[in-house]
């Protein structure tokens, strides 16, 4: 593990390192599948701005890791988690209208955006 990120003021309810190889695979799992089902309905095929703010959101979420953990910029990180969280919720709202099970499988991402939220707030705040 990155020994910047070891050494750091974490909050109490900062997960262990294993939780988030559990977590991703799943909640990125849950964000293609959706994907899927927006992709594939005659609402959106071939293409429809649903699928662009998904890919949006993705290309923030992708860069966040780098942001954070290449280059410890957590204050760079938490403006970058925070278009996460509006482009993903704008994806939701538009992929619920196409396919509300779609919209639904987005769900436990944006409530796990709001705890990664929270946990990058802390590091800013406490170090």
């Amino acid at each position: 593990m990155n020994l910047w990120y070891k050494n750091i003021n974490k909050s109490k309810l900062t997960p262990p390192s294993w939780v988030f190889r559990i977590v991703w695979p799943v909640l990125y799992t849950l964000m293609f599948l959706a994907l899927f089902y927006v992709w594939g309905n005659n609402k959106c095929f071939p293409y429809c701005d649903a699928v662009t703010y998904f890919f949006i959101q993705l290309f923030f979420n992708l860069i966040w890791t780098t942001l954070f953990f290449y280059y410890k910029k957590p204050k760079l990180a938490l403006l970058d988690i925070l278009f996460i969280i509006v482009f993903s919720i704008i994806t939701y709202q538009k992929f619920y209208k196409i396919n509300q099970f779609a919209g639904k499988l987005l769900l436990p991402y944006i409530f796990w955006l709001g705890f990664a939220l929270y946990l990058n707030l802390y590091i800013v705040a406490y170090n």
